[in-house]
């Protein structure tokens, strides 16, 4: 056998250098454990994932779901208070509009020019309501009374072929109707005290 005799020469001096140690059967499993180490907490760090996410599906559904059961019971809330409120907002508006048209109508009857047709309307209507009464006196404005006297109007003839009928001007009737007094009672026929019973009757 030849034998190496020649001197191996480096630029520089080693350092940090080791003895290479030949791996033996223990470092062999010693790796293996390692390995097998790393690959349980792997495992078990993706089974705790897992399972964290499992748990946060799980939360986020269950308060996705009372948050629906919230909402629909607000909606349910809130038609009921609609199914109530809409009745009583038909009934105010309804008393809202007969009040107007009361109003306008009240306003258009003040205003409307007293004519001998009118005042004989009014005469007529309450003297029906007295028919068969031997004696009675309608008091009407002095401004009527000589608009049916100076048209000769056939309403004053009863007063002018009987004794016991009477026209008579009355400072407390106003323009456009009468009152009528009997031995039993007295007919109001008023334009104004008309419009009162009509708002009574339309608020009954």
């Amino acid at each position: 056998m030849n034998s190496w005799s020649e001197t191996i020469a480096f630029p520089k001096p080693l350092r940090d250098l080791l003895p290479q140690r030949r791996a033996s059967h223990g470092d062999g499993m010693r790796l293996e454990a390692i390995l097998s180490d790393e690959e349980k907490r792997r495992q078990e760090l993706n089974a705790r994932y897992q399972s964290g996410l499992a748990d946060g599906e799980k939360a986020l559904t269950e308060k996705l779901y009372q948050q629906r059961a919230e909402l629909n019971e607000l909606a349910q809330g809130l038609l009921e208070s609609l199914r109530q409120a809409v009745p009583q907002v038909i009934r105010d508006s309804e008393k809202q509009m007969v009040q107007l048209a009361l109003a306008v109508a009240e306003k258009l009857v003040a205003g409307l020019p007293v004519s001998l047709e009118m005042v004989e309307a009014a005469v007529r209507d309450a003297l029906t309501q007295v028919e068969g009464t031997a004696q009675f006196t309608v008091r009407l404005h002095r401004d009527d009374l000589e608009l049916l006297q100076k048209s000769g109007s056939s309403v004053l003839k009863p007063a002018q072929e009987a004794g016991d009928f009477h026209f008579v001007a009355s400072p407390e009737v106003t323009r456009g109707g009468c009152l009528v007094e009997t031995n039993f009672g007295t007919v109001d026929a008023r334009r104004e005290t008309k419009l009162e019973l009509l708002k009574r009757s339309v608020a009954e």
